[in-house]
């Protein structure tokens, strides 16, 4: 518990990822809760096999994508430390992102009058949060300036959510 909550702090922008060191176990456990809390939230939102099966597509994508940015910088050793930062900071959006996917159901039953707005500003605060999350991991990791960690940060979203995304889209 007390190494969850050192990384739940990396969504608070403290802590270092690079000193905490996660068991296997530990990772995988934060990659089930990812699919899992996934496969909810894209199921809430479209058909669930084909939420499921974007949610699959995009830890495809964040494997390769977080592997060849390691291979690329040679820092090859850090892959679970850097996955697992980065799946346990997601998992944390995506629990919010659960919550506000209740929200916006429970504003359609009520008919609330703003349901739109409130939703549309939410799922946008909480990509921006996600990325500067991954964006400070990053800085971390690879001490990368500020400007490099956010365009490495946004280009990771781009390819774990969009491409998978515009791949359904097909």
């Amino acid at each position: 518990m007390n190494l969850l909550l050192k990384y739940l702090s990396l969504c608070w922008f403290r802590n270092n990822p690079v000193d905490l060191v996660p068991s296997r176990s530990f990772m995988w456990k934060a990659v089930a809760f990812y699919l899992v809390s996934g496969i909810i939230v894209e199921s809430l939102i479209a058909d669930p096999a084909d939420g499921t099966l974007e949610v699959l597509l995009r830890t495809v994508m964040a494997f390769s994508s977080i592997a060849t940015l390691l291979l690329f910088t040679k820092k090859w050793h850090y892959f679970y430390r850097l996955f697992t930062a980065i799946f346990i900071c997601e998992n944390f959006i995506m629990t919010l992102a659960i919550g506000a996917e209740v929200l916006d159901f429970w504003m359609v039953m009520e008919q609330a009058e703003l349901r739109e707005e409130i939703s549309i500003t939410l799922a946008v605060v909480l990509v921006f949060w996600y990325i500067a999350i991954v964006s400070y991991i990053f800085r971390q990791f690879f001490s990368f300036r500020t400007l490099y960690s956010v365009i490495a940060a946004f280009s990771y979203f781009v390819l774990t959510y969009g491409l998978p995304m515009m791949f359904m889209d097909i």
